[in-house]
Formats: C-alpha cells, sequence, structure tokens
C-alpha cells in the first residue's frame, strides 16, 4: 500500500482529467492524477475550439495541464489503473505493478473507445483525413470533397453538417439507411449527393486518401472521409466500482450517466468528459471536469465539517483522527491547554510502585511526566516515552524544576512504529487509550512485556467502562476488561504470574462541570527471576 492517502484520485490524464486535478489542487486538495497514455485524440494534429489554444498539438496541451496541476502541488502518475474498488469510507485504487493508494473520492475521466468502420485505410486515417466531428476539424477540410460513410441513422445528419463547411459532400449509404423522400429533397436542396453501394476501402496516394472505392469498384474522388464510429466505454474500473455503463439516448454508443455535475449513481464517485458525454468537444470535456471538481470539494468540504463536529463533540472519536498522525493528534491535544493534566501521579502507579525498589523504569505515553518524574524522584533511572513532542518538552521542564532531569530519558516514539531499545525493572503502561485506529494497543503491550527485565514487573493501568456523567458514550470506542488485556499478551504463565486486577474508583468532573464517578483498574504482571 503506497503511503500516501489522497482526498481525491482521477483516473485519467487527458481535458477532463487533468481541468479536474487542477481545480481540486487549487482548492487545496491532495490529488493524484493516473493515466495510461492512451488519448484518443494522439492521431489529430490540432485540438480546435479550445479558446486561447486553437490548434494547439493534443500532447502539449496535456504537457501544459500537467505543468499547471503540479505547479499547485497535485501529483501525477503514467500507470494503469487495474482496479478501484470502496474500502470502508474511501476507495482503494489498485495501479499496475501492484502499487495501491486510497482516495476519499474518485473522478473517472478515462475517455471512450472509437470503434470505426470496418473499411480498409479507415483505421489508419483516423484524425487526420477521416473525421467525426465538423466542430473539431471541418475548418480543416473546407471547399474539399468530403465523402460521409453511412452506418447508421447519423449519417444523413453528418452530412448535412459537412454542408456547412463545403459544397462538395456526398454520402455513401454503405451499411446505414437509405435517406427518406423528405431527406433527398432536403439533399437536393442542398447539392448533397448519394452513392449507394457498399464502400471497399479508401484510396490512399502520398501519405493522402484521394478517394472512395466501393465494392463494385467504382471510386469516387474525395479528400476526406466522415465516419460515425460507436462509442464505447472500455474502462476496467467502473465495474468494481459498480457504476453502470448505458446506452447513450442519442444510439452512438455507451456512456455512465450522470447529472449536470458529473455525479454517478455511486456515492463518492464523479464522472467526467467523454466517459459521461461522448460528443462532448475538448473544451467542454474540460469544463465538464472543473464543474466535477467542484462538486467533489463541496462534497469533502460538508464531509470534514460533519468530522469537525463530531470531533468537537467528541475529541477521541474516529472523525477526530481522520486525516492525521498520533504526533499531530497529541500535539493538538495537548497544545489547547497550557497543561493537560493535573501534574501528580497516576494512582495505580503510586500504589502498586511504592514498594518496589528503584531500577530502571519505561513510562509509556507518558504524557506531561508526572509519572516518570515521581518515579525518578524515589531514586529510578527512567525512560519515559510519548508520541507528542509538545507533551514531552513540557515534561522536561517539569523534571528540571524538580531536580531530576538526569535521571530521565524522554524520547519520542509512535509506538505503532518503533520502540524504546532495552530492558527495565518496571514496565509501566498508563492509560494507553487512543481513538480508533490511533494506537495498536494490543502490539505494544506485547512488546511492552517483551522489555521487561527478569525479575521485572509490568502495570497497566487502564479506564474501567465510562464515567457515570457519560449518557451517550462514543460508539466507536472499546475500553478493554482485565481479562481481555491478560488473554491479548500471550503470556507464558510458567514465566508470568498475573496478580488479580484491582480496581480505583475516583472522582471525575465532566467536561459540563458534572461531578461523577470513574473507575479504573490496575494489572500487575511479573516476570519470573533467572
Amino acid at each position: 500500500m503506497d503511503d500516501e492517502k489522497y482526498d481525491v484520485v482521477v483516473i485519467g490524464g487527458g481535458a477532463a482529467g487533468l481541468s479536474g486535478a487542477l481545480t481540486l489542487a487549487r482548492a487545496r486538495r491532495s490529488v493524484l492524477v493516473i493515466d495510461a497514455g492512451e488519448p484518443r485524440n494522439t492521431p489529430s494534429a490540432g485540438v480546435h475550439g479550445f479558446l486561447s489554444r486553437d490548434g494547439v498539438a493534443p500532447a502539449e496541451l496535456a504537457a501544459l495541464g500537467r505543468a499547471e496541476v503540479l505547479s499547485y502541488g497535485g501529483q501525477v502518475r503514467d500507470a494503469r489503473v487495474d482496479t478501484a474498488v470502496r474500502d470502508g469510507d474511501g476507495f482503494t485504487v489498485g495501479i499496475d505493478g501492484g502499487t495501491q493508494v486510497r482516495a476519499r473520492r474518485l473522478l473517472v475521466a478515462t475517455g471512450l473507445v472509437d470503434e470505426l468502420p470496418d473499411v480498409a485505410g479507415v483505421r489508419d486515417r483516423w484524425g487526420r483525413d477521416v473525421l467525426h466531428c465538423p466542430y473539431c476539424h471541418g475548418w480543416e477540410v473546407r471547399d474539399q470533397p468530403v465523402g460521409v460513410l453511412s452506418t447508421g441513422p447519423l449519417g444523413v445528419h453528418q452530412a448535412q453538417l459537412f454542408r456547412q463547411w463545403t459544397e462538395d459532400v456526398v454520402l455513401f449509404v454503405h451499411t446505414g439507411p437509405r435517406p427518406t423522400d423528405e431527406e433527398r429533397e432536403q439533399f437536393d436542396a442542398r447539392g448533397i449527393g448519394i452513392v449507394d453501394g457498399e464502400v471497399a476501402s479508401l484510396e490512399i496516394v502520398d501519405d493522402a486518401v484521394t478517394g472512395v472505392r466501393l465494392r463494385s469498384g467504382d471510386v469516387h474522388p474525395r479528400r476526406a472521409v466522415v465516419v460515425g464510429p460507436r462509442f464505447t466505454v472500455a474502462s476496467p474500473v467502473l465495474a468494481g466500482l459498480g457504476v453502470p455503463v448505458t446506452e447513450h439516448p442519442m444510439g452512438i454508443g455507451s456512456h455512465v450517466a450522470v447529472d449536470a455535475r458529473g455525479t454517478t449513481s455511486v456515492p463518492g464517485v464523479w464522472a467526467a468528459g467523454n466517459v459521461a458525454d461522448p460528443i462532448a468537444q475538448v473544451m467542454g470535456a474540460a469544463a465538464a471536469g472543473a464543474s466535477a471538481a467542484g462538486a467533489i470539494n463541496a462534497d469533502l468540504v460538508a464531509e470534514d465539517v460533519a468530522r469537525a463536529v463530531e470531533a468537537r463533540r467528541n475529541p477521541f472519536s474516529a472523525a477526530a483522527v481522520a486525516g492525521r498522525t498520533p504526533e499531530q493528534f497529541w500535539d493538538d491535544v495537548y497544545g489547547q491547554l497550557d497543561r493537560m493534566f493535573s501534574g501528580s501521579s497516576n494512582l495505580f502507579l503510586v500504589r502498586q510502585a511504592s514498594d518496589l525498589a528503584p531500577g530502571t523504569a519505561l513510562d509509556l505515553g507518558c504524557g506531561e511526566g508526572a509519572d516518570a518524574i515521581w518515579l525518578a524522584v524515589r531514586g529510578w533511572w527512567v525512560t519515559a516515552v510519548d508520541v507528542s513532542g509538545t507533551a514531552l518538552d513540557r515534561a522536561a521542564g517539569d523534571a528540571r524544576e524538580a531536580g531530576v532531569a538526569g535521571r530521565i530519558d524522554w524520547q519520542r516514539h509512535d509506538l505503532a512504529e518503533s520502540f524504546p531499545a532495552g530492558s527495565f525493572d518496571l514496565v509501566s503502561a498508563g492509560y494507553l487509550h487512543s481513538p480508533p485506529g490511533l494506537l495498536p494497543r494490543e502490539k505494544v503491550l506485547r512488546a511492552a512485556v517483551l522489555a521487561v527485565a527478569p525479575g521485572g514487573v509490568l502495570l497497566v493501568g487502564a479506564h474501567f467502562g465510562m464515567p457515570s456523567w457519560m449518557t451517550d458514550p462514543p460508539p466507536d470506542l472499546h475500553l478493554p476488561s482485565p481479562e481481555e488485556v491478560v488473554e491479548s499478551l500471550d503470556l507464558d504463565l510458567g514465566e508470568w504470574t498475573v496478580e488479580p486486577a484491582r480496581f480505583i474508583e475516583r472522582e471525575q468532573q465532566g467536561p459540563d462541570g458534572v461531578l461523577g464517578t470513574r473507575t479504573d483498574y490496575v494489572l500487575t504482571v511479573r516476570r519470573r527471576a533467572l
């Protein structure tokens, strides 16, 4: 799994995808564009109808778009997306080579595949002098002899459209329907010719179309040929996401149905560009990408607001953690007040460690350092660990005032990633309660067991249930019982002795000033001496 998680992953780096990514990057969203490098318009000499960039080469337009996305902190990766599936409240995107990335939202801008008529020469000349869109290429073939190869009901419409650019237009009926009497009258009025019979091939001389050859052998001179491809959605990611691909109402192929802002029927997934609108020109696709990006950002803002409200109501909820590292979360917690806790050592430690002979101690999750200082004052050599630099700085200052700075080694560790070296006569793990997903508590406690020296003691202090004033506890916060903790330690009882849990009831004031009671417990686990 890639270490990076993104607000939005954009699948497809054409005009729609890059325009959407640019809008999102300017909105200060983390965005990754993944592009397989197979744009439909590669054969074309230039992109037309794109304000301020008319005639620009497709590759140049894409390069300009990429540079703009990168300039605002967006990322672009040349790769193919193999899979995309929902994963919890987001998505996991599988990239060729086995890499995976996570995203809160997806923008699918994979474009289409053009299914061309099976006529010799059509594929080779596609995008050059075999065309389909008069607004994209009509100006380039103005006043030239143009042939329209009919394969369906839109052939008549194409012939009438291209008549706007040239007076010399011929409809080759080929496999399409013959014009109706009304359509023939229209053709006659506009001077559009009609040729019956199937087309066998295009005549090509000196790298240019010169005519259309029928199966009968007749050749009709033409300088450009218009075809009506079937536009097909061929993205493999849509099925895995559950996004339906449907027939376009114009009968021109398949597409993904979206609303005016690019929203698909699958929550969290947007689509823009030709994958949603097969007849959109490049500028229209870019506009659709920007519109979808605005909708995506608005959706993310709404989620961010909801999470912020939940985090404010419950600072230890999953919403409070979302998108932050353990260090960021705990620095924010300690940074809210000049002092978070009372400065007194924890009662469970005082009761269980007062009679122990001083030696070496490890204080896990030391916070503002009251327990570590209490131990140092009584002659212990202490290694005190926390993920918050803010808390450690505060603790070190208190240790200097207490005159025991030389007896305490303050270390910053994210205990999910690293653990202090050495073995200790006492390991204290007090209140290792964290929001869901922030700290693998069982993993940390098993590491704590391994850090206890022969003859040493592990103390685990924890809350037992919710305080009496909490009427609406967070649903995603689990406080393990003493039995669950012992089971998670996976101890060899031939080497360890587990004392019965001792319960401590104390008064605690709630956030609204309501005074109530809270029950804690302490587990004492002793390792046999050698």
